[in-house]
């Protein structure tokens, strides 16, 4: 690997850039690519980078055709992560779920009565308040940011936060009501009303959860189809 291909790669997973080395099988020519740049040995087709960025999107590395060349697409995201705010019952429940699913977890709540190793096991805890919190973690296009605690206080700071992040999902617990007056609040706090259709609220898909367990399944369901882009997709090979 030549240096300055190595330089763009080391800089893109600095910056938590999800990106793609792409080697030519034939001639050995190394490109890195992102969504926005190409650097390396050659610029890449235009019409072969969906293909790429589509690797890139399912996480998945492996050989790709484009007319008579095979090109090996190595991806090499970032780790998934989410950040929960609010370390309630069903952050006791999503906590673990999503660690099984691949998450590196965070639950940041300042409250330290609700915020211990006791509830939390194993999970990283974070006490600052939920604006803060989000600012030092600094969320990326790998990871989700869900509110739960159903406290403006915490909840409101940390979704403002969330939407000035290129998180892929940001989701808030809460009733259809108490997500219209959430949306209202923040409007009136000078958020655009299209920045609000970001957040998914109230998180969760519909599949009629009524336990903390049975609303954390429904919460990674909605992650899940987030990420992975759609409810007919199915992996491949």
């Amino acid at each position: 690997m030549k240096r300055r291909t190595f330089d763009a790669l080391r800089k893109a997973q600095a910056d938590r850039i999800p990106a793609a080395l792409v080697t030519d099988l034939g001639t050995g020519f190394q490109t890195v690519v992102t969504e926005a740049t190409q650097q390396g040995d050659c610029a890449l087709e235009d019409e072969f980078l969906p293909q790429v960025y589509e690797a890139i999107v399912k996480d998945r590395s492996g050989i790709l055709e484009f007319y008579d060349g095979q090109f090996f697409v190595n991806v090499l995201n970032s780790p998934l992560r989410m950040i929960l705010v609010g370390a309630v019952h069903i952050a006791q429940a999503l906590a673990p779920m999503a660690s099984l699913a691949g998450y590196d977890v965070t639950v940041v709540d300042p409250r330290r009565a609700f915020a211990t190793d006791e509830r939390f096991p194993a999970i990283r805890l974070n006490g600052d308040w939920p604006d803060e919190a989000l600012e030092a973690l600094r969320p990326d296009r790998r990871t989700a940011i869900i509110t739960l605690s159903h406290d403006p206080k915490l909840d409101d700071p940390a979704l403002m936060t969330a939407l000035s992040t290129p998180a892929f999902f940001i989701g808030a617990l809460g009733s259809r009501k108490t997500h219209a007056a959430r949306l209202e609040r923040m409007q009136t706090q000078g958020v655009q009303a299209d920045r609000l259709t970001r957040i998914s609220g109230p998180v969760g898909l519909d599949i009629g959860a009524v336990t903390p367990a049975e609303i954390a399944i429904s919460i990674l369901a909605e992650v899940t189809l987030a990420l992975r882009g759609g409810p007919k997709h199915k992996a491949e090979g």
